[in-house]
């Protein structure tokens, strides 16, 4: 699994397809016992008018038990929460499963370092999801 990072998003490489990575991360989300608020597929809405673009889809989710003292203390955050990953297709066929890391959504909204926890789990839950079993 590679991955990179850039502007406080990284990127994980998924060997599986848009649509199954967030499947993946749906399922692992699910034993998590954490929120699934919304699915947006931006490419099939694309598709609805006539527009192409590589596959793209979005998964809101989250805990408003671990959320919600995190926007309290930082009310900005809520710009950012609940949790996202995206998962899109470049122009090469590679697959990517993308996220704000907490480093820089504390950066960004001044998170008490305390805090920082609350949301720290999504690394572990998007590396599951793009992790290749055998």
């Amino acid at each position: 699994m590679t991955s990179r990072s850039n502007n406080g998003v990284v990127h994980l490489r998924s060997p599986y397809s848009v649509t199954n990575t967030l499947q993946r991360l749906e399922a692992v989300i699910a034993t998590r016992g954490l929120a699934i608020f919304a699915r947006i597929d931006h490419s099939g809405e694309a598709a609805k008018l006539g527009l192409e673009m590589q596959p793209t889809e979005l998964l809101i989710f989250g805990s408003p038990r671990s959320g919600t003292p995190l926007m309290i203390a930082s009310p900005s955050l809520a710009l950012d929460l609940p949790l996202k990953a995206l998962a899109w297709q470049d122009i090469e066929g590679v697959v990517w499963l993308s996220y704000n890391s907490p480093e820089y959504l504390q950066q960004r909204h001044d998170i008490p370092e305390a805090l920082i926890k609350n949301i720290a789990g999504i690394r572990a839950l998007c590396e599951e999801a793009v992790h290749q079993t055998t």
